[in-house]
């Protein structure tokens, strides 16, 4: 399985560099696509990364499209039309199709979500997407995942790693990160 990031500048930094990390642990491998000129991408918190490969140079070789958050990013994901083709028929062929944070906003307003469960940060959900918002942290529904904010983003990852590994990678990454849902509960008691 090969699955493409897109970054432009202005993703949520964690919401980008959270997701390549955990699947790489899962031993897929994640192309981080830069949307700029340059390898070279600023997040939302003026963390400059070094990306593997070029939009401008995309081939559409990846079974899987995953598109970080950030308010400014979404933004610059959405303004790039040839992306935005790219994704869509992505998903219309029903391949494994990833936003989190703001991002999914991106897809309502393709008519993407219509039907479909999903989330995404409270105040970019639309009641026009025709969805069925959920108020959880990761959500999949068919061959598309979504996940709420920088905060859901190990959930995020890992509902993309459950999809394409078997349980025991899942659970070696989880262990690995130290993971467990039972110890946030542990934490608030």
């Amino acid at each position: 399985m090969k699955c493409a990031i897109f970054m432009a500048d202005g993703f949520e930094t964690c919401e980008g560099l959270i997701t390549v990390d955990l699947l790489r642990r899962a031993g897929l491998t994640i192309d981080m696509i830069s949307m700029n000129e340059t390898l070279t991408v600023t997040t939302s918190h003026q963390v400059k990364i070094q990306a593997d490969k070029l939009f401008g140079e995309f081939q559409n070789v990846y079974d899987v499209m995953i598109f970080p958050g950030g308010k400014l990013g979404t933004e610059n994901l959405e303004n790039n039309q040839k992306l935005i083709d790219l994704y869509e028929a992505h998903f219309k062929a029903g391949k494994l199709s990833c936003a989190i944070c703001a991002a999914p906003s991106i897809l309502g307003h393709r008519g993407l979500l219509q039907g479909r469960k999903y989330t995404c940060y409270p105040s970019f959900d639309e009641s026009s997407f025709g969805g069925e918002y959920q108020q959880v942290l990761a959500v999949k529904d068919g061959n598309l995942i979504t996940g709420r904010g920088m905060g859901a983003t190990i959930d995020f990852a890992l509902k993309i790693i459950e999809t394409l590994c078997d349980k025991q990678i899942l659970e070696n990454v989880k262990n690995g990160i130290q993971y467990e849902h039972s110890f946030l509960q542990s934490e608030k008691e």
